[in-house]
């Protein structure tokens, strides 16, 4: 096979992936579209099957849910969320890091074993711990408390940063540790000025998943919480009423609570980008 018919087939390829590349970000952003459509539309419009892409746009849904028509306020619940989120993985890298640099640029002994049993506590059910949490919360009175869900996103999500932290660790050279620990540094400037710079794009990647872990929790947010600790996915699920489903309203609640995972996203892209392709090729 000749050089250019080489060339040609390797075109066809790329051009034949980017094309499945292409549908398959279609489909994945279609439903989001859709919802946010809806979002514009008054309830008898997004009601209609099938539904009318050229019916009026307007803010209702948008008023109804900040509470322009007398309803409840959903900055209480939106605020809940982001300090439960931004404050359980502030946390979760606070204690990652120092354990991920234990187990890959220090690796303790039998360190596989110890990655396995982070691991293992996540293949438990999480309704299977909801009681006996429910029974804690309770005795120690703290229901309805946000930092209790801190508490609980930090443990969450603190075994799945240790796996990713350490892939991104794993690729720092050790001579770099070596020299800096030659020059007189200790553990804590090792991590903050010598590994946390080197590990950015790892470090974004994490805190970004575990934002969005928190961000989107329902099943304790929904048992241990009530008014005063009520999260934004909480608050959400109140537009399902035995009245009835108010789709527009509920469209509208959806893309505004998803907008700062959205955004974060965004903002992060490029270094989440990198930091999950590290580790990717050795």
């Amino acid at each position: 096979m000749s050089a250019v018919a080489v060339r040609l087939r390797s075109r066809r390829k790329g051009a034949g992936l980017g094309l499945v590349a292409w549908l398959l970000g279609i489909a994945f952003f279609l439903p989001i579209a859709w919802m946010a459509l809806t979002s514009f539309h008054s309830e008898a419009d997004a009601a209609t099957n099938p539904p009318s892409f050229a019916a009026s746009l307007t803010l209702d849904g948008y008023r109804e849910f900040f509470g322009a028509a007398g309803g409840a306020s959903p900055w209480p619940a939106l605020i809940n969320s982001a300090v439960a989120s931004v404050a359980s993985t502030l946390f979760v890298l606070v204690l990652a890091l120092p354990a991920a640099y234990a187990l890959s640029i220090r690796p303790v002994k039998k360190w596989t074993d110890v990655l396995f049993f982070f691991l293992s506590t996540k293949m438990l059910p999480a309704v299977a711990g909801l009681l006996p949490l429910y029974l804690f919360a309770k005795n120690t009175d703290m229901l309805d408390n946000i930092w209790l869900l801190v508490i609980l996103y930090t443990s969450m999500n603190l075994p799945i940063a240790v796996w990713m932290m350490h892939s991104f660790l794993s690729e720092i050279p050790v001579a770099i540790i070596e020299a800096a620990r030659v020059d007189g540094a200790k553990l804590p400037t090792i991590l903050t000025r010598v590994v946390a710079p080197i590990a950015l794009p790892g470090i974004a990647a994490t805190s970004l998943i575990c934002f969005i872990f928190s961000w989107n929790e329902l099943l304790f947010a929904r048992v241990l919480t009530g008014v005063v600790a009520e999260t934004a996915p909480v608050f959400l699920t109140g537009f399902i009423t035995s009245q009835g489903l108010f789709l527009a309203k509920v469209c509208a609640a959806s893309l505004v609570i998803s907008l700062p995972v959205l955004a974060a996203g965004f903002a992060a892209q490029d270094k989440l980008v990198q930091g999950l392709s590290l580790g990717a090729v050795k």
